[in-house]
């Protein structure tokens, strides 16, 4: 008789505190209200994103002292994320909702004053870092890496905004950051991150404890002119007709990786079958990605497929919005094809069908999706957004990642947690080597997982370490 396989590992919880910057603003005192770009995050999950990191071969030696560098290195994180959190301090804060009767409106807001702070939690875990990197597929046990696991941004009334899991492993140390999405998008979770290593090298220098920041964060919340805010929701005591909580289906989740060569042999692919030089590199991937997934589902020809990209707002608007605009500036801008028009055209077809649609991202059209927005307030909702037929490319290698350091030197890699996965959910990276490598983390069913690794086009596209 064969023996149930063992069950799965899971994190030990050790201890947590919360943390809040040493002094608030003035302005912390009123409510941070939200424009819709913010308010559309509803519905969605917390973002997740962690680093993996080594730790220092003195900390394996026989009478090292590893519980006090353990306590030692938590207090220098406590101390330099409450410092962050004096430049980001919505981040300490809880959503709150504002209700008036008449109509029965209701306006979703931070309250920055009412507040415990953002959590920090140690964790441990009796495996390795090799455990973490080696299988093909990401291990289940990396969604452990987080808080507020399967939360949506909704449920920040009553927890933290920002959670900071440190899991030690066996010989390493994985810090994981959960933000509420309505706090901000991508490029502001990374400003963020990043400013925390900032501030932590800083005092690692000896300086005090409120650092100046090299690229402070612009906080003040942009809203159409025409609408300076606050701006109402239509639901109830009972938001559950706004707000969708989703699960997602059995996925396979692995990290391509793809070298500085490959990624300029596909820009100089689809440029060449269009006769032009205008297609970026991450256009040119995304077109593979898209091909390649939709032959691995089996589509009838006539189908639509959708494939969507985020797209960073910050420098379309008229005028622009400072690259350090903390909060949400970002689109997910959809371009579509028949499965028959995606499969014959080429790469150089596709890549340039998602050129046009970035190209046509334009400061009206954005202000045109705010208005319509206020008049008729919807947010995102994973089911009914993404669609089964179509992928998101989500993230971006452009984002500074491997750039944080905490004393541990250079992360071995990147990971995410349950957050915002579907079938066909993409997320790109940048390679731990640099150069222009990225890294691309796929999640999909295992046979549709198991058909795009056999896909000829997408594996020699691959570089297999």
């Amino acid at each position: 008789m064969t023996p149930p396989p063992p069950p799965p590992q899971s994190v030990r919880f050790i201890s947590d505190c919360f943390v809040k910057p040493p002094q608030l603003p003035p302005q912390s005192d009123h409510p941070l209200h939200l424009p819709p770009w913010d308010l559309a995050m509803l519905s969605l999950h917390y973002i997740q994103k962690g680093l993996l990191f080594p730790l220092p071969p003195r900390c394996l030696e026989i009478g090292f002292d590893r519980p006090a560098f353990i306590r030692s290195f938590l207090e220098k994180l406590e101390r330099s994320l409450s410092s962050a959190l004096a430049h980001f301090y919505p981040l300490a804060g809880r959503l709150a909702t504002l209700k008036r009767a008449e109509p029965p409106l209701y306006n979703v807001v931070v309250d920055c004053a009412n507040s415990p702070g953002a959590r920090l939690i140690h964790a441990a875990l009796d495996m390795t870092v090799a455990d973490i990197l080696s299988p093909t597929y990401v291990p289940a046990v990396v969604q452990s890496f987080f808080d507020h696991d399967r939360a949506i941004n909704h449920d920040g009334h009553d927890l933290s905004l920002l959670s900071v899991l440190v899991t030690e492993l066996a010989d390493g140390i994985f810090i994981g950051l959960s933000m509420n999405h309505v706090l901000g998008d991508g490029t502001s979770f990374w400003h963020f991150f990043n400013s925390w290593s900032e501030i932590f090298r800083a005092q690692e220098r000896g300086a005090v404890d409120v650092v100046q920041l090299s690229r402070p964060p612009v906080l003040t919340r942009w809203f159409p002119e025409n609408h300076p805010g606050p701006v109402s929701l239509p639901y109830t005591d009972d938001p559950s007709s706004f707000l969708a909580h989703f699960e997602a289906p059995e996925l396979r989740e692995r990290v391509f990786h793809f070298s500085a060569d490959d990624i300029a042999g596909l820009k100089a692919e689809a440029n060449r079958q269009c006769g032009t030089t205008k297609i970026s590199s991450f256009q040119s991937l995304t077109a593979l990605v898209w091909r390649c997934i939709t032959r691995a589902r089996h589509f009838p020809p006539g189908q639509v497929t959708g494939c969507r990209m985020a797209a960073n707002n910050r420098g379309r608007l008229d005028p622009p919005l400072s690259p350090e605009y903390f909060g949400n500036s970002i689109t997910p801008l959809r371009t579509a094809a028949t499965v028959g028009e995606l499969l014959g055209g080429g790469l150089g077809w596709a890549a340039q069908l998602l050129h046009a649609a970035v190209a046509g991202h334009s400061n009206a059209k954005l202000r045109e999706w705010n208005q319509e927005w206020i008049k008729r307030p919807q947010v995102y909702h994973m089911d009914k957004t993404f669609d089964p037929y179509s992928i998101m490319m989500g993230s971006s290698p452009r984002f500074d990642k491997y750039g944080n350091e905490f004393g541990l030197g250079k992360a071995v890699a990147l990971r995410s947690g349950y957050a915002n996965k579907f079938d066909g959910k993409a997320s790109g990276y940048p390679g731990r080597e640099g150069g222009g490598s990225i890294d691309l983390e796929i999640c999909l069913p295992p046979a549709t997982m198991a058909l795009l690794e056999a896909d000829t086009e997408f594996m020699a596209a691959v570089t297999v370490s």
